[in-house]
């Protein structure tokens, strides 16, 4: 079989984004067929049929492509099929709860790690101690040591799933600030639970974890901002 369509077969079966590296154990052998001499040259050529797999799933007929996510490969919709893609996805997973105060503390965290809490407090200007909680829980943050000051708190980051929820190869890739705002209000706001229709009960505190607090229910593919999006198949 040839080398590009064992690696396309790899990347379709990958469940999460698949490294050069790991591939390149899996068609050592076909590469080594195909004439290449030593490790360089079979780096080489595996990427090099990547590409060629990137540059062709990137032509208008196809709706899927072949993207760089969280450091390795993925078979992802194409943004253009954004709508159709997340109105099936919507009938067959099951939706992740993230309140606004959370998606807002995520933000925070994105843009500005390592951070600790009593800086995204500052930026908030509310305390996000229970918020942060729900992000470690869905695995979207992660500890990154302890800053160097009196008290030397928690420093948080953002972790792989991550970059693989929002269709990221890194942070840098992260959308302005303004750009980010927008996204979000216009994929969540038509999610949120209508104020009225929550359960009257006492206000609650600062940590923002009360069950009255406004909560979006977003399908998986919904957490990838719209220009963004990297659905993988089912």
């Amino acid at each position: 079989m040839p080398l590009k369509a064992e690696l396309e077969a790899i990347i379709y079966a990958a469940e999460t984004p698949i490294t050069l590296e790991q591939m390149i154990p899996l068609v050592k052998e076909t590469v080594i067929a195909e004439g290449a001499s030593d490790e360089a040259e079979i780096k080489s050529r595996v990427r090099s049929s990547v590409e060629e797999l990137i540059a062709e799933y990137g032509a208008p007929g196809h709706g899927i492509e072949v993207r760089e996510v969280a450091g390795g490969y993925r078979m992802s919709t194409k943004p253009e099929q954004h709508e159709v893609v997340r109105a099936f996805v919507k009938g067959l997973k099951p939706p992740i709860r993230l309140s606004l105060p959370a998606l807002e503390t995520l933000a925070v965290i994105a843009y500005k790690q390592p951070a600790t809490v009593p800086e995204i407090n500052d930026i908030r200007g509310v305390d996000s101690g229970g918020v942060i909680g729900t992000l470690l829980d869905r695995k979207l943050i992660t500890t990154a040591g302890r800053k160097q000051v009196i008290g030397r708190p928690i420093l948080y980051k953002t972790t792989k799933e991550f970059l693989m929820r929002f269709g990221l190869k890194d942070v840098n890739e992260l959308p302005s600030m303004e750009e980010f705002e927008k996204l979000v209000a216009e994929s969540f706001q038509a999610e949120l639970i209508p104020a009225e229709s929550v359960p009257a009960v006492a206000q609650p505190a600062e940590n923002e974890t009360s069950a009255a607090e406004p909560v979006s229910e977003i399908a998986e593919a919904e957490t990838t901002p719209p220009h963004a999006t990297a659905v993988a198949k089912s």
